[in-house]
């Protein structure tokens, strides 16, 4: 059985950092983007980053960018998630997720991806 599993959620203050990390279990996606999403409360989810399977190509929200930066460890199956200089515009509940296209490149839209986790809370408080 294929899961995606979340860590590193939690509460920040504004301006703050924090890192959220993904770990696929069940099987290997090393030749698959890898992307995390987020969803606030009565707002569609919506797309944040995502990464190749290099690692060679990053791709950002305008939201985000300058702020965040994903990563992937090959050796390790993971994908993470810093998160710098944080707003309160970021609370949400943050997925990863895994394209459902071997080698595709750049995909935003969250019915492109077939594999999510279940979900990490991110709470900026001011």
């Amino acid at each position: 059985q294929v899961q995606l599993v979340e860590s590193g959620g939690g509460l920040v203050q504004t301006g703050g950092s924090l890192r959220l990390s993904c770990a696929p279990s069940g099987r290997t996606f090393s030749t698959y983007t890898m992307g995390w999403f987020r969803q606030a409360p009565g707002k569609e989810r919506e797309f944040v980053a995502s990464i190749s399977w290099t690692g060679g190509f990053t791709y950002y929200a305008d939201s985000v960018k300058g702020r965040f930066t994903i990563s992937r460890d090959s050796a390790k199956n993971t994908v993470s998630l810093q998160m710098n200089s944080v707003k309160a515009e970021d609370t949400a509940v943050y997925y990863c997720a895994v394209d459902s296209v071997r080698q595709r490149l750049g995909e935003r839209r969250p019915s492109a991806y077939g594999y999510w986790g279940q979900g990490t809370q991110v709470t900026v408080s001011s």
